[in-house]
């Protein structure tokens, strides 16, 4: 039968067509839970009342397969995953498709979120298999040992046209393996060896692999070349921000520079972004930036704040501020847990309804408004009567919905037009905020709470708004007491209801390390750089490949068929892009060799990426910039006027500026400067061991970093500073 289930099985690839999903809420409670109600994940939670009999991933699960040699059903997702709502409602809420699995195949759930290692594990899998990008919910089929087998994302219910229902696939699946296990098992083993010896083809270091300053010529062009001029962005039917596109071009100058620029005025004005609650959906289905899937992410508002940060600092635009403080209060509203940990995500639907939430009809609109207030409104944010937005995967959509959005950028209001909307704004966020809200997936992730800490301490010494760097503070003492284990020196992944997920996941360590390092360089507490050498020692240990450089994904386990690097900055920065330039930078502050090592040899592990296809990589191209270019530290020494120095090291823009203290595990070098009269606070401009002289005026330090940013702009790199007396 080895012929019969292979022609079955290129059949099945042949009409299987992706959907790649992104969006959750807690399940209607009917009939008699299943095993996933003792989870602590609310995407598994979502599952606990489905008549499938759902395993959580673990040897339980693994066990039972092995033992009654059957097909495994790895189901995964996560809670704010819209089509993940949907096949929930279409196939595991129902009787007949639930009598099959639990009869023919061991079912597990999987949120990603807490897992994205293994995650990575059958996504890549399915890529390999299929040749396509994939997307959520992915829907993987394996073998008892765990190896990929058969897989998809999106399932309809029943056959539509050329694509296979579920029932279809998991009914040819079960014959098949009913029909010949060995054959298939064969088959599968020959699979699994040849990707993972690509793979691990992929992930060795090239020898003479070398990363040169001629890497970074003629980049915005690469960025732009597939960019969408008229629209912004990247994609053609629909849309996702991409930070680190945006925030290596806003490093840029000229045309790159631009297009970031008009890109960020475009999300703003679009209906990706909320304009009465603050924040940003997911991504939208369109090219123009109008119709989002609408859940929020912490990890898209953690590098947005970062983007329009930095949009308004190289524009000056107030709009791109405001929406920064917007994206920043939204988070410590919705997003916050009440001892400072940031929650993972909100819903896209409400009452079952995607967008319910956040959509208008004209019709509340006006019964809500005043006549002026309505007319004003309707200016501003285009609605119509008809609506621009339909869920056309609901067999009930909601009609005349309408996704607000600036209707007419180039309007200016003048100061009576803008009372009268703000006023309207006011009263629609009062009313939003009575409507049933979406719900709020609680989990604190260490690694995502780690992009938002940094993100949310640079917004508060940037744009000098104290609230944030507290809030960066509360939060990172929330991870240090919940998820860190000073003994062991460990970090574990997730915390939700004082329970702990333990494992270890090098985005975990390496997000962290980032917060704590930009968390040192925002107060000078000599115990967050501490802590940061202590993650990256760990990190080192657990994940980083010694041979090839880079990190993996995970640690060594059982439970993963194969380990991997990531290789491509997509919705996060992967692990070994964020490494590739903490270590760099931990290595300029302690004077570390061994860093400077795992720094450079990360970078030649992705050299040829970087030549080829270095949009692949874009937050590896910080690194790149850092490593080849002069970086600089301001060393503040003394703490009376400490804080005066800050806020001027922190104005304006920074290209490989670092600032410092003289305390804590810091160079040697940088322990021997010292205050010029004692007790005065005094500040180093240096670069290697060479120093200006040292000075207490916090304007002349505000001198010596305006000529630094003028160099910059004109593309020459930092300034070389002449030899002075002083420490060497």
């Amino acid at each position: 039968m080895r012929l019969g289930f292979t022609r079955a099985l290129v059949a099945l690839y042949g009409v299987v067509m992706a959907f790649a999903g992104e969006a959750a809420e807690p399940n209607v409670k009917k009939g008699k839970a299943n095993r996933l109600i003792h989870a602590k994940s609310p995407y598994l939670l979502q599952h606990a009342y489905n008549p499938v009999d759902w395993f959580p991933w673990g040897e339980e699960a693994f066990e039972k397969a092995r033992k009654e040699k059957k097909l495994i059903l790895l189901s995964v997702g996560y809670s704010t995953c819209h089509w993940c709502h949907v096949m929930e409602r279409e196939s595991f809420q129902d009787k007949e498709v639930a009598a099959f699995l639990n009869k023919h195949f061991v079912s597990i759930k999987l949120d990603r979120e807490e897992r994205p290692d293994v995650d990575k594990v059958y996504m890549t899998s399915y890529q390999a298999m299929f040749g396509q990008g994939g997307g959520w919910p992915l829907n993987m089929f394996l073998t008892p040992d765990l190896k990929p087998f058969f897989g998809g994302t999106y399932f309809p219910p029943q056959d539509r046209g050329q694509r296979p229902g579920f029932m279809t696939v998991l009914t040819r699946l079960n014959e098949l393996w009913s029909e010949d296990q060995a054959g298939i098992q064969a088959k599968t083993n020959e699979i699994h060896l040849k990707l993972s010896e690509h793979l691990a083809e992929l992930q060795k270091l090239e020898p003479g692999a070398a990363f040169t300053a001629e890497l970074l010529n003629g980049l915005p062009e690469k960025f732009l070349a597939g960019a969408d001029r008229v629209n912004g962005g990247w994609g053609r039917q629909q849309k996702f921000p991409q930070p680190s596109h945006l925030r290596f071009l806003l490093r840029s100058e000229g045309p790159g520079r631009q297009f970031a620029v008009m890109t960020c005025r475009k999300m703003m004005e679009g209906g990706i972004n909320d304009h009465i609650g603050g924040g940003f959906h997911r991504y939208t289905v369109d090219p123009i930036w109008l119709v989002p899937h609408f859940e929020k992410m912490l990890y898209d508002q953690a590098q947005l704040l970062d983007v329009f940060v930095e949009a308004w600092q190289v524009t000056g635009d107030a709009e791109f501020r405001e929406t920064a403080l917007a994206i920043a209060d939204y988070v410590l509203d919705q997003l916050t847990h009440v001892e400072g940990g940031f929650y993972s995500a909100q819903d896209a639907q409400s009452e079952g309804k995607e967008g319910k939430y956040w959509c208008w009809t004209e019709e509340e609109l006006k019964a809500l408004l005043s006549g002026s207030e309505f007319a004003a409104a309707k200016n501003w944010f285009g609605f119509t009567a008809a609506g621009n937005f339909i869920d056309h995967s609901d067999p009930q959509p909601l009609k005349n919905q309408n996704v607000l959005f600036r209707a007419n950028s180039k309007v200016e209001l003048e100061a009576g037009q803008e009372k009268v909307l703000g006023a309207a704004i006011k009263k629609m966020k009062a009313a939003r905020s009575k409507r049933v809200p979406p719900a709020t997936d609680d989990k604190i992730l260490a690694s995502w709470n780690g992009l938002m800490i940094a993100a949310m301490a640079r917004a508060g010494r940037t744009l000098e708004e104290p609230r944030y760097l507290a809030a960066a503070k509360k939060a990172h003492a929330f991870v240090v007491s919940k998820l860190w284990d000073p003994a062991t020196k460990t970090l574990s992944h997730r915390w939700r209801e004082n329970h702990v997920d333990t494992s270890q996941l090098s985005e975990s360590y390496l997000y962290f390390l980032r917060a704590s390092r930009v968390l040192y360089e925002a107060t000078l507490d000599p115990g967050y750089l501490s802590l940061a050498v202590e993650l990256a020692g760990k990190a080192r240990s657990l994940f980083y490949d010694e041979g090839n450089g880079g990190f993996f994904d995970g640690e060594q386990r059982d439970d993963l068929v194969f380990r991997l690097k990531d290789d491509y900055d997509s919705a996060t920065p992967t692990p070994s892009s964020v490494a590739r330039l903490e270590y760099s930078i931990l290595a300029e502050i302690t004077g570390s060799k061994e860093f400077r090592s795992v720094a450079e040899k990360s970078l030649r592990s992705a050299a040829s990426t970087l030549k080829e296809s270095p949009t692949q990589l874009a937050e590896s191209l910080k690194a790149l910039e850092f490593m080849v270019g002069k970086p600089a530290r301001v060393v503040i020494v003394g703490d009376n006027r400490k804080e005066e120095f800050l806020k001027v090291a922190w104005s304006g823009l920074r290209h490989n500026l670092l600032i410092i203290g003289n305390e804590g595990p810091v160079s040697e070098f940088t322990r021997g400067l010292e205050a010029k009269e004692p007790g005065e606070t005094t500040v180093y401009y240096c670069i290697g061991q060479t120093c200006r002289l040292p000075e207490t005026d916090p304007e002349v330090l505000a001198g010596w970093l305006r000529e630094d940013r003028g160099a910059v702009t004109e593309g020459k790199g930092p300034r070389p500073i002449p030899p002075a007396p002083g420490p060497e």
